[in-house]
């Protein structure tokens, strides 16, 4: 009979951490728990497990949510394969992760079976989507090479909380309405605006609304 796979289970709410380790089924053994970037991280150079099922939006680290904890273990990935559990079914947040060497995302909205069948199969090598989130990337990646290379270059630049205010400031909301919606204050959207249009080399709002749109993240 074959071994369970090893799995670590990274989540920063600890009630889903425990929902999903009761629905995954005896095929899967999970070995280990992380709240967050900095901590999940090290948790899979200490475990190596087969498998991490990950967030993708995790407090800690420099904001860079799952991706960040993927491109952390780089020199594990022949090791250890990444599948994205999220209940965000965002296009950014799909490759976001992928980009960096996640192996797959589901949401979790999936059941527990099924959820056990994807471990198994990313375990084995295979890549694993949710039925409508494969379409991201295959639209992502379908451009020519040096179009990804050039877009993703440039979304690594900005942190998870830039990326926000990138894409509220591109939808044509004002500072007052982008802090009110991020719970932010109006000096600290300022300051985020200004970095992503440095980080992005661009000069103003309307540069910054042609360059979301081209890549659609409005």
């Amino acid at each position: 009979m074959n071994e369970p796979v090893s799995v670590l289970l990274v989540d920063d709410h600890a009630l889903v951490r425990a929902g999903v380790r009761a629905s995954l089924d005896a095929r899967v053994r999970v070995v280990g728990e992380a709240a967050d970037v900095d901590g999940a991280v090290r948790a899979v150079h200490e475990l190596h497990p087969s498998v991490v099922l990950l967030d993708v939006h995790l407090p800690g680290g420099d904001g860079g949510g799952g991706a960040e904890v993927v491109r952390g273990c780089t020199d594990l990935l022949d090791v250890t394969r990444f599948l994205a559990l999220s209940v965000s079914d965002a296009a950014e947040d799909v490759v976001s992760v992928i980009r960096v060497g996640a192996r797959g995302y589901v949401t979790k909205a999936i059941d527990g079976p099924t959820l056990s069948d994807a471990v198994l199969r990313v375990a084995g090598g295979d890549a694993v989507f949710s039925p409508r989130l494969a379409g991201f990337v295959l639209d992502a990646f379908g451009t020519s090479v040096g179009d990804v290379a050039t877009t993703d270059d440039e979304l690594d630049r900005l942190s998870a909380r830039e990326r926000e205010v990138m894409r509220l400031i591109a939808r044509g909301y004002s500072y007052k309405e982008v802090a009110g919606e991020l719970f932010i204050s109006v000096k600290t959207v300022e300051t985020h605006v200004s970095a992503v249009l440095r980080k992005l080399q661009l000069s103003n709002r309307n540069e910054l609304t042609r360059w979301a749109a081209a890549r659609r993240l409005l």
